[in-house]
Formats: C-alpha cells, structure tokens, sequence
C-alpha cells in the first residue's frame, strides 16, 4: 500500500456495505404513526380557525373605518362638475380628529360635543358632514365660511368677510337635470388663501344668488355646494336645509374618487356596473 492510500491517523476505511444505519425521525413516523401535533384537524378545530379569520378581519375593518377612512357613494349633482353622481369617494377620518359621529357605524361615541384629536378644516376642503337637523344623513359640501367669517351672495358672486372672491368664467357646458337638458356656465373660484376649484350654475337671478350676511359663530362652519344654483348648503336655514354646521358634525375630509359609475348602475345587476363605469374618474384626487 502506497503513503497516498494508507489511512489518516491509522483509522480503517468503512465501505457502504459496512455503514451502520442511521435511524432518521422519518423512519420512527413510518413505524409509529404521524405524530399528534401533525395528526389531521378534526372539522370542529378548522371550524374555529375560519371564525378566528373571520373575527379578526372584521376587527381589522372596524378599526380601519372608525379610524382612518369610511368609503362614501356621491348620490346627488349638488357638488358637480368636482364631483359627479354615483361616484365612489374614500374620506379620512383622522383629517379634523375625532367626535361622536366618527364611528360611521349607527351607534355614536361617546364623545359628547367634543372632538379628540381634533383640527381646524381649511377653507376648500371638501367635507363629510352630519346634517345638523338630522344627525343620521350625511352630506357633502365644500367649506367656504370658518368660525368668524361673514358670508354672503351678492348678484351670484361670493363674498367672504365684505370682499368678493375671484372668480373667472372658463366656459360653457350642458347638463340634464329634472328640468331636461340645461346650459350651465363654469367658473374658476380661487378663495382668498389661494385654492381654486370649478363651480357651475345657471346664471345670475337664482334664488339663492342674492342672500343676507351670514355671520359664521365659533365652532360652526358655512357650506356650500359646487353646483351653485343645485344645492340646499348652509344659504339656506337649518329648518329646511342645512344651516351651520357645527364642528362636531365634520366626519371627515374626502380625499379621491375611488372608481365611479353612470347613474343607472344597480348594486343587484351586475352587467350594469360593467356598461355604467367611467374610467377616467378613476383614481381622481381631490382638491
């Protein structure tokens, strides 16, 4: 035997043939059986792992839509052309704090008339609110008078604080309502901090085209619609319409439209969500 072939340290070589077996625990399992820790769930243990998912995801949803953001169907024209009918919009819920009407749910906080968290909205926000004389219908508008403020329509030009508010004619356009197939005039209003937005309406001499001051209290806020001469916003008193709104009634600010359809899309027709959609308010962020 050569110095290469000799053992190291004199050990003797061992061959396949002569390995001892090494008993793996895959080996023991074929003998005795899977272990019980691995043994097949009974239908009653997969019975109480789908109520565990199922009871955590709605935690999860509950903690989601009280506290961060609560989707929202647009059911009217009122704040058109910003917002259409049928779209689909998310609003937050941490954007001014919280009061008793954050939860989104039909039983309120207990939070009294204060608000937790809370935070002042900015002229221009569009906001969720609760109806003042009705405190389970929620409306959307934009804010145009903060506590302090006087407001006022004169000869369909909006005034904060005696001054006028810029606004500059962009164009024409046609929309149907009740009344049929309408022109409106657009218009780009830019507030007295700087936001602009697009508003509509009909033309000079509507009802609510000509209106008294309205002095805006502490801790209530003025609202007004988009679509001037289509909205009941605070212009008109709280028996009838809206009023002041006050600061615990502001559920939240909307952000984006989600997706949107057509009116004529039913919840129970699925083939019409398909024929009604409208793509490009996809997505949308709002200003």
């Amino acid at each position: 035997m050569s110095d290469q072939d000799r053992p190291i340290d004199g050990a003797a070589t061992v061959t396949s043939e002569t390995k001892p077996r090494v008993w793996s625990r895959n080996d023991v399992k074929k003998i005795k059986g899977p272990t019980p820790a691995e043994a097949p769930k009974s239908a009653a243990g997969e019975t109480m792992e789908i109520i565990k998912t199922v009871v955590f995801a709605l935690l999860i949803a509950f903690v989601l839509r009280v506290l961060l953001f609560q989707p929202f169907t647009i059911p009217s024209a009122s704040m058109e052309p910003v917002l259409s009918e049928g779209d689909y919009i998310i609003v937050s819920k941490y954007a001014y704090g919280y009061s008793k009407f954050s939860s989104g749910l039909p039983v309120n906080l207990p939070l009294g008339n204060d608000r937790v968290m809370g935070s002042v909205p900015a002229r221009g926000d569009i906001v969720v609110f609760k109806l003042p004389r009705d405190d389970s219908t929620d409306y959307i508008k934009r804010v145009i008078g903060l506590p302090g403020d006087r407001v006022q329509m004169i000869d369909n030009v909006l005034h904060i604080n005696n001054q006028p508010v810029d606004n500059v004619t962009i164009g024409q356009a046609e929309v149907a309502d009740i009344f049929g197939q309408r022109a409106v005039t657009r218009t780009r209003e830019t507030l007295p901090e700087g936001k602009s937005y697009t508003i509509q309406d009909f033309g000079p001499g509507g009802e609510l085209d000509d209106t008294p001051v309205y002095d805006v209290p502490a801790g209530h806020y003025f609202m007004m619609g988009d679509n001037r001469d289509n909205s009941i916003d605070s212009r008109v008193g709280e028996m009838s319409g809206v009023g002041l709104v006050p600061d615990e009634n502001l559920v939240g600010r909307a952000e984006i439209i989600l997706f949107s359809w057509e009116p004529g899309a039913s919840l129970f027709n699925p083939i019409s969500w398909f024929a009604n959609l409208r793509p490009s308010r996809f997505f949308v962020m709002l200003d």
